[in-house]
């Protein structure tokens, strides 16, 4: 197949982005990006009772974070609805297809009578040859003709070729007795019109392509490359669902990943480039093709995930990381941080990023820079400011006070103290952690004393010592 390559994401909105439906829209995404093709949306929201605006936005939302763009307009499968059935209507009168008079009754009875003789309950249709004199005046669908010999043989780029042979396809149903489409008529209807030369899709699709390619070869139409993935499993070898824990793009979000963190992930989850783990997009886009595909289901590793995002946090563009953390806070339904506040962190993300795995750890670290006066201790950062330790604190104040305001000037004065007190450095560390931050977990308290400036580590370190004063005397 030559010329532009064109993909497409077709979720159902019947609830949220599956983390699995992420991969599929990831793998269309990468596949076209890396070819200068395009990546188009469309929604399957054929399902009228379950399809609901409010999955929709989800789905839109749930991309939008991770960063899937897609080329034009979002498609409404719905819409589309009068030309899925002008399809069928040019089979019928094309003779590849016809009218079907048989009742749900009496095709319930001919499985029954099959499977009490053990023979197939494939329904074949007395109507496929009827001549039109012979039709009632009765409700009908129209059944596609399926070809009775042969086989069809899916050249899948993943799977490797599958065949199956043609007496094991029924005549499948394009339109319903009310006129309506069905799911399997539409999909074709819509890929060919949209362009799509490239189907990308979980194997669970895999025997419908079979079916699907009857309504392509009908209608002249050129059949597209076919790729069907496998399905995402749990740590427990099991098809992923919910009893794995959260399963929806926003719910990663909202745990705090970074979506290049996710993207990397996703990427590596049934796809290798040798033995490369961490990569950005352009070198996805590069490497991704159908011949890295693994056969066999990934497993879902929550650890390599917060391993990979720790890596994206190291290396992120600052601008960009304290960008996606305001989205991040509003994902769950935080206040965005004030502008003089995303100024103060600005200049403290150089010694936050480097461990941290998921924004909330990140924001942890950041409470030295997004607390005010007076700091408050948690419980387990109090414990490091007992008498001892406050006085150790009070005596070193003066210190710092004429210090030369950088690293290397901080570290000989604390060094130099701790030496003339005869005392190890950690025994300070603790004592200046909770001065400065109210927490255990921070960054260096020297990284923290260079970010706050002279005026206001010593403000903090003589509010310490006084605060816990009164909470002692009280």
């Amino acid at each position: 197949m030559t010329g532009q390559v064109v993909t497409r994401f077709a979720p159902s909105p019947t609830g949220y982005l599956h983390i699995g439906g992420a991969r599929t829209a990831l793998f269309n995404w990468l596949y076209a990006r890396g070819r200068g093709g395009k990546f188009l949306l469309r929604i399957e929201d054929t399902d009228r009772e379950r399809s609901t605006p409010e999955a929709t936005a989800a789905i839109l939302q749930g991309l939008d974070w991770l960063g899937l763009d897609h080329d034009g307009d979002v498609i409404s499968q719905f819409e589309g609805a009068k030309r899925h059935a002008e399809v069928a209507h040019e089979l019928l009168d094309a003779g590849k297809a016809y009218k079907c008079f048989a009742t749900q009754d009496e095709i319930a009875a001919f499985r029954d009578e099959a499977r009490a003789n053990g023979t197939s309950t494939m329904y074949r249709s007395p109507w496929r040859d009827a001549d039109a004199s012979t039709h009632p005046e009765a409700p009908y669908v129209v059944r596609i003709k399926a070809p009775l010999d042969g086989v069809t043989v899916i050249r899948d780029q993943v799977q490797g070729d599958v065949t199956i042979r043609n007496d094991q396809l029924d005549d499948m149903v394009l339109l319903r007795s009310d006129g309506t489409p069905v799911y399997m008529l539409a999909v074709v209807v819509d890929d060919h019109d949209m362009g799509v030369t490239h189907v990308i899709r979980g194997d669970d699709h895999l025997n419908n392509a079979a079916r699907q390619m009857m309504i392509y070869t009908a209608m002249g139409w050129d059949v597209p490359v076919w790729a069907h993935i496998p399905l995402i499993h749990g740590a427990d070898g099991k098809k992923l669902s919910k009893r794995h824990g959260a399963l929806g793009a926003q719910e990663y979000q909202a745990m705090g990943y970074p979506a290049a963190g996710m993207r990397n992930y996703l990427a590596r989850l049934g796809w290798s480039h040798g033995d490369d783990e961490f990569f950005d997009d352009a070198q996805a886009k590069e490497w991704f093709d159908f011949g890295g595909i693994g056969k066999s289901p990934a497993r879902f590793d929550t650890k390599k995930l917060e391993n990979l995002c720790g890596q994206h946090f190291a290396v992120m563009d600052d601008a960009a990381l304290l960008q996606e953390l305001q989205a991040f806070l509003q994902s769950i339904g935080e206040p965005a941080l004030t502008e003089a506040k995303i100024n103060d962190l600005a200049s403290a993300v150089y010694c936050l990023k480097d461990k941290a795995k998921i924004f909330p750890s990140f924001l942890e670290k950041a409470q030295f820079i997004l607390a005010d006066r007076p700091i408050v201790p948690d419980d387990k950062a109090l414990k490091n400011l007992d008498m001892v330790s406050r006085g150790i604190l009070k005596e070193l104040t003066p210190h710092l006070q004429n210090a030369s305001w950088s690293r290397d000037g901080l570290e000989a004065v604390t060094n130099s103290f701790a030496e003339d007190k005869e005392i190890k450095f950690g025994k300070m560390a603790g004592p200046l952690r909770a001065a400065l931050a109210g927490r255990t977990a921070t960054p260096s308290v020297f990284d923290m004393m260079l970010v706050l400036g002279r005026d206001e580590t010593i403000a903090r370190l003589t509010d310490a010592a006084e605060f816990n004063a009164q909470a002692e005397g009280g």
